[in-house]
């Protein structure tokens, strides 16, 4: 078996929601931000923009739109996470970083997946946590959504992607299970 430093942290990586209030260093900061404007892109059209927040009110007012965008959902279309009062969609994470991108461009989604990646495996080598995060859109689906554009700084005709939170973790995970029927070979 190829054993190499990347694959170690690839299959050491896990999703975590829980963190202490400990903030990230300027260092930390600018190493999970070269590692996501490194990632590749389609054309190298570089789709994205970066927010970095660190501002946990504004993290506070984000969530309350995310809860205020699934309660509109039917009840079997919402996450069961909201079933409990004190679930934060950024688990109290010292930093979230917010992925935007203009819509319409077929790749800015999964450029922004790649680059994703990247910041949850360069935090994963500083000995940080991190959990990649679809739910926040459910917050740019409200009236709210044009306000927190502008308090994340997405450039104009820009709109939310994917998030991912980091920091220090508290919580310990197994490797997830890995589904049958994942692989398939085409000689």
């Amino acid at each position: 078996m190829i054993t190499n430093e990347t694959l170690r942290l690839i299959a050491s990586r896990r999703s975590h929601r829980a963190y202490t209030s400990t903030p990230l260093t300027q260092e930390q900061i600018d190493a999970l931000l070269k590692a996501a404007v490194e990632a590749p892109s389609a054309v190298n059209r570089q789709p994205w923009h970066f927010s970095l927040v660190r501002n946990q009110k504004l993290l506070d007012e984000i969530n309350g739109a995310v809860r205020e965008g699934m309660m509109k959902k039917a009840p079997e279309k919402r996450s069961p996470r909201l079933a409990d009062e004190k679930f934060h969609v950024f688990y109290h994470a010292p930093a979230v970083i917010f992925l935007s991108a203009q819509p319409g461009n077929a790749y800015s989604p999964i450029d922004c997946g790649i680059a994703v990646q990247n910041i949850a495996l360069a935090a994963e080598s500083m000995g940080l946590g991190s959990v990649i995060l679809g739910m926040p859109r459910e917050a740019f689906q409200t009236d709210k959504a044009d306000a927190l554009r502008r308090a994340l700084d997405f450039p104009e005709g820009y709109d939310f992607v994917i998030a991912i939170s980091v920091g220090i973790p508290v919580d310990d995970k197994e490797a997830h299970a890995v589904g049958e029927g994942k692989i398939s070979f085409v000689d």
